[in-house]
C-alpha cells in the first residue's frame, strides 16, 4: 500500500476538491478515488457523472507518489482538500 498527492486544475468553481491525500495500492487506483467518498470511480460513474465536485474524467487527475503506507492504513481517503464557496 503505498500514499499519493492527487490534485486537479480543471475544475476551479467553488464547492469542488482540488486535492486529497489517498492511500492506495497502485496509480491507476489513486488517480480513480474520488475525494468526496474516498471511494474508486468506475468507467460508469465517469460517464454517469458522479464527479460534479472533482473532474470529468481520469486523465485530468495529476498523481504524485508519497511513499509507502504504514501496513495498518487502509485503502482509500486521507485527507482532501475543498474549496466551499
Amino acid at each position: 500500500m503505498n500514499i499519493y498527492h492527487i490534485s486537479q486544475t480543471v475544475n476551479t468553481d467553488y464547492d469542488t476538491y482540488d486535492a486529497a491525500v489517498v492511500c492506495a495500492p497502485d496509480e491507476e487506483t489513486a488517480r480513480s478515488l474520488n475525494p468526496d467518498t474516498g471511494k474508486p470511480m468506475t468507467d460508469a460513474d465517469w460517464r454517469n457523472g458522479l464527479h460534479d465536485a472533482w473532474v470529468s474524467s481520469p486523465s485530468d487527475v495529476q498523481v504524485r507518489y508519497l511513499g509507502p503506507a504504514d501496513p495498518s492504513v487502509k485503502p482509500g481517503l486521507v485527507l482532501a482538500s475543498f474549496n466551499a464557496g
